[in-house]
């Protein structure tokens, strides 16, 4: 059988894509794949930070629209890039290739994040780890930061800025580990829903097909994390505009989920921690995203909207 994939063509992308299929292959002999690579508008806009840009979907809205057109049967991202509602007659057929959910920081100057002087300069585009890091120190500066992974640690390595934050998963997936200075915990930095996995999308009309290769990729507790951290996502409909995070920590008998709301400049913020049944994963989803919004939430998702 021959499967077309679909994947952005930057080296991370690229590199994680190449991963994920290896493992479809590893699980069938007889699979034969053909890699189409395909140009998103995140990767074509890249003078603006993603906020400014405007949306959802940045990174896969031209991905699902070759494989709605047939010209592509998967596609694997980094499910963190896929928003809460995908277009319609295409799924999420497996979630796996889990890697560190955190955020790290990376400097030549400083060890770590609370080292860093008053007004010391941050790269980082996200809005979710601005309004964090702004929690933690008020007169944090931060400059727009984008690019590929050689970009940003070329630019910090130039001295344009004192330190990058930067997803702990992609470094790893590289074997740049030791490019890393310090980890933030879940609870001082929470990592964006999704972070840290891979996912697999295909129509609807193809989960069958697709669902034998998919045995030496799909991670059942990984799966439960997507679950429950795209419920909380769809149901709060947050957007770039709104800083939100939410990681739900998988263990033996139950789903920890840490879920936080906030202001871009951290004026003000909510944090919450929702345990529960491992097997309710989107009812537990919920169960966050309704707390977030009786703790007073929905004021910052309103803010979001009208900026």
């Amino acid at each position: 059988m021959k499967i077309r994939y679909g994947t952005r063509g930057s080296k991370l992308a690229l590199h994680q894509t190449r991963f994920a299929i290896e493992l479809l292959k590893k699980a069938s002999e007889n699979l034969e794949c053909e890699e189409v690579i395909i140009k998103t508008l995140g990767d074509k806009v890249t003078g603006l930070p993603l906020f400014k840009v405007g949306g959802q979907g940045l990174f896969i809205k031209e991905i699902e629209t070759a494989l709605l057109e047939n010209r592509i049967d998967i596609a694997v991202h980094s499910l963190k890039d896929v928003p809460s509602k995908l277009a319609e007659g295409l799924t999420l057929v497996a979630v796996g290739g889990t890697e560190d959910p955190r955020d790290c920081f990376i400097s030549t100057k400083y060890k770590t994040f609370e080292e860093m002087p008053n007004k010391a300069i941050i790269g980082t585009s996200s809005l979710r780890r601005r309004s964090q890091l702004k929690l933690l120190k008020q007169n944090t500066i931060f400059s727009d930061f984008r690019g590929n992974l050689d970009t940003r640690l070329k630019k910090l390595e130039e001295g344009e800025v004192d330190a990058i934050i930067l997803a702990a998963a992609g470094l790893k997936r590289f074997g740049w580990q030791d490019k890393i200075t310090h980890y933030f915990g879940i609870d001082d930095l929470t990592p964006a829903a999704g972070q840290g996995l891979l996912a697999i999308e295909c129509r609807e009309e193809d989960v069958e097909k697709i669902r034998p290769f998919l045995t030496e990729f799909a991670d059942e507790n990984a799966m439960l994390r997507c679950r429950a951290e795209r419920t909380f996502l769809e149901i709060l409909q947050g957007g770039c505009q709104t800083p939100m995070a939410i990681y739900a920590e998988v263990n033996e008998n139950d789903l920890i989920v840490h879920s936080f709301i906030g202001m871009p400049e951290g004026e003000k913020s909510i944090r919450n921690l929702h345990v529960g049944n491992r097997n309710k994963p989107e009812e537990l989803g919920r169960e966050a995203a309704e707390a977030i919004l009786e703790m007073g939430g929905g004021e910052y998702l309103e803010l979001g909207i009208k900026n």
